[in-house]
C-alpha cells in the first residue's frame, strides 16, 4: 500500500482516504528501508510525534514525518547539504528564520527538536497551500515534492501538466511532465517522495 493509500487523514473525526499509489517500489529497495528504519528504531519518535500532532492533529501519522526526516538527514542533526540546508529536516537558514520568527519558543536551527518541529511546521504551510487544489489522497506526494523542490516549481509543473496532459490533480501528472519542466533538478524530487514512502514501510507498526 503506497504513502498517499496509508496517509491519515487531517483530523481524526474525518474518513480514512481512498487509495492513490505512489509507483511500485521493487524488494531491494523496500529491503533497504526497512534495514534503516531498524537502525533507527525510536530515534527522536517523541519529538515527531510531539509537533506532528501540533501542527497536524492528532489524525495524522508521525511516522511520515520521521520517514522525511530520513530521506532529509538520516536523521543526522550535524547534518548540512552542499546548499547549506541544516539538521534532521535539512532547513535553510533563512527559512528557519522566518519560521521561528513565528515560534519565539524555538531556539537554534541546529538543536533537533526544533529543527523537527520547523520542518513539520513548513511541512503544514504547504498542506494548507495545496489543500484549495489537491484532493488529500494526492496532497502528501504535493506537499513533500514541494518541500524538497520549493512551491513554486511544483506549481510550474502543475501548469505544464495541465498543457501536456490535460491535468494536474494528481502525482502521477506531474511525474510524466518532471522532465520538461526547466530549472528543476526532477529527478532528485520524484526520488525525494518515493523515497519516503519507502522509509515509512519498513517502519515497525506496532511502536
Amino acid at each position: 500500500m503506497s504513502l498517499r493509500a496509508r496517509f491519515l487523514p487531517l483530523l481524526l473525526a474525518a474518513s480514512t482516504l481512498p487509495a492513490g499509489a505512489l509507483p511500485a517500489q521493487n524488494a531491494p529497495r523496500g529491503a533497504a528501508a526497512k534495514r534503516l528504519a531498524d537502525r533507527n528504531t525510536a530515534r527522536y519518535d517523541d519529538t515527531f510525534r510531539r509537533y506532528s500532532k501540533r501542527f497536524f492533529g492528532v489524525g495524522f501519522d508521525w511516522r511520515y514525518f520521521k520517514a522525511q526526516g530520513m530521506a532529509e538527514s538520516g536523521l543526522d542533526p550535524t547534518a548540512t547539504s552542499w546548499v547549506g540546508a541544516k539538521g534532521v529536516m535539512q532547513l535553510m537558514p533563512s527559512t528557519y528564520r522566518d519560521i521561528a520568527s513565528h515560534r519565539k519558543e524555538f531556539g537554534a536551527i541546529d538543536d533537533p527538536e526544533w529543527n523537527i518541529a520547523a520542518g513539520i511546521m513548513h511541512d503544514r504551510y504547504l498542506w494548507t497551500l495545496w489543500a484549495k487544489s489537491i484532493s488529500e489522497p494526492q496532497r502528501p506526494a504535493f506537499m513533500f515534492g514541494s518541500y524538497n523542490a520549493g512551491e513554486g516549481t511544483i506549481m510550474r509543473a502543475q501548469s505544464t501538466a495541465k498543457d501536456v496532459v490535460g491535468s494536474a490533480a494528481e502525482w502521477s501528472h506531474i511525474e510524466q511532465v518532471a522532465p520538461t519542466v526547466p530549472r528543476w533538478r526532477y529527478r532528485e524530487t520524484l526520488d525525494y517522495v518515493r523515497k519516503i514512502d519507502r522509509y515509512y514501510t519498513g517502519f515497525d507498526r506496532k511502536r
